[in-house]
């Protein structure tokens, strides 16, 4: 659509290069999964180094004409480099090769193509279809050029490269317009949560590190958990009830990458959101990954962007299944609140640990009291034993009882509203039915 080039093909020679002038190298191991994520077929890995990169060709004279041999040597019918062209780099290597040529930013956009199945992100990955396809419209269409005036001769004033990038534009207008009314949606959901208090628990983590397989173990979902990059672009929430916290919603979120493209941050923002606005984030790590690291310091930068860097973290390092001699295990900092918990999301190792420290860190503001009921209060003690709140019951004086309760703060409010009472009421009875006993 719009590009005047060659077929398009799975067999595809990949092009990595080392210069010194990237701070932040991209790893060719990552860039051969993502190829295979996109379902391309490698038939060849091109390696080298250069101080910078070439303004017209990205690659030197050298490279380019060994390039070329590969791709007839190897029949390759797309040569997809492991860094970001300019259109115009894109388009000299394309003539020169006499094949299609993708980049970085291509790839990860197809593979997001693929992966999308929900219309919010049909809508957010084409956003950042057009918006990267904008700067690569070629060749101008010489057969409409501008018509001349003049009876009979009078056209549409421009050519067809202009009349495709004014369709694009105006594509995407409309296409945030319909965005802007999903984050209008997600908005009021999130709004509703808050009402309600309940907290949100969002998994974010670098791509494949197990977050949708650890999400399923959490949840008892049957979220798509795939060993695939960008498996789960959608997000999923699901409900769960945590023992001292109570209702909770889980958020299963799209992975990170190093050097995402800040063309898909934007189109993501209202998936995004939902990490932005969640009261814990559990960084899901991939600990048997040998740039551990380095994936760590890419998702941070990306929570940074979003607004979601100050947040409450718990690490969770996944695939402990994977290293020898790892046993699951929650580390605590000195004040004795959990930090990182050490798990298996597909063995199962560990999980219980994990669910006792999200309970930990959610469970802050909690209502530890014992509380006096009377007779004709039995509404409000089974609505307590209902929401298994209730850690003690005892007799108390004039026919009345002694309720040891703990929940969360918000939710105790709630019910003590719906029933007309309040906390300081219901505590000086608990005093006052203690100097009656004495």
């Amino acid at each position: 659509m719009f590009f005047d080039r060659p077929a398009s093909g799975e067999l595809a020679l990949l092009v990595h290069l080392e210069l010194e002038s990237d701070n932040e190298p991209d790893d060719p191991r990552e860039f051969e999964e993502l190829v295979l994520s996109a379902g391309g077929d490698p038939v060849d890995f091109v390696t080298g180094r250069r101080q910078g990169p070439d303004a017209r060709y990205f690659v030197g004279k050298g490279k380019l004409e060994e390039l070329k041999a590969r791709v007839a040597e190897c029949c390759a019918e797309l040569v997809i480099f492991n860094h970001n062209l300019s259109p115009s780099q894109q388009r000299n290597l394309e003539k020169y090769l006499e094949c299609r040529v993708l980049d970085r930013t291509g790839l990860i956009l197809d593979i997001f193509a693929q992966r999308a199945r929900t219309h919010e992100g049909k809508l957010q990955v084409e956003l950042a279809q057009l918006e990267f396809m904008s700067t690569r419209l070629v060749r101008g269409w010489t057969h409409l050029e501008r018509q001349k005036g003049g009876i009979g001769m009078r056209g549409p004033g421009e050519t067809q490269l202009e009349t495709d990038r004014r369709l694009i534009r105006e594509r995407i207008s409309s296409l945030n317009k319909r965005l802007e009314k999903v984050r209008k949606q997600r908005d009021q959901g999130r709004r509703a949560r808050k009402r309600a208090e309940l907290p949100t628990v969002s998994l974010v983590g670098y791509t494949n590190a197990g977050k949708s397989t650890l999400f399923n173990s959490l949840t008892s979902s049957q979220v798509l958990a795939e060993d695939k990059l960008f498996a789960t672009l959608d997000p999923t929430m699901r409900r769960v009830r945590l023992e001292d916290v109570g209702s909770v919603v889980f958020a299963d979120t799209v992975g990170f990458i190093s050097h995402l493209p800040h063309k898909l941050v934007e189109a993501f923002s209202a998936t995004l959101e939902e990490a932005a606005s969640a009261t814990l984030l559990l960084h899901v790590v991939d600990a048997q990954s040998d740039n551990r690291q380095r994936n760590m310091e890419s998702v941070a930068k990306v929570l940074a962007d979003i607004g979601a860097g100050e947040n409450p973290q718990l690490l969770v390092y996944n695939k402990i299944d994977l290293l020898e001699d790892a046993q699951p295990r929650v580390d605590y900092d000195s004040n004795g609140k959990p930090v990182a918990v050490l798990v298996s999301a597909a063995s199962g190792q560990g999980l219980d640990l994990l669910m006792k420290a999200v309970s930990d860190l959610l469970a802050a503001d909690m209502v530890d009291e014992t509380l006096y009921l009377a007779p004709h209060q039995g509404r409000l003690r089974a609505r307590l034993f209902a929401l298994n709140a209730v850690r003690s019951e005892r007799p108390g004086v004039a026919g009345g009882v002694e309720v040891g309760v703990r929940m969360p703060t918000a939710e105790f409010s709630r019910l003590l509203k719906a029933e007309g009472l309040s906390a300081e009421e219901l505590i000086l009875k608990v005093d006052h039915s203690e100097r009656q006993s004495a």
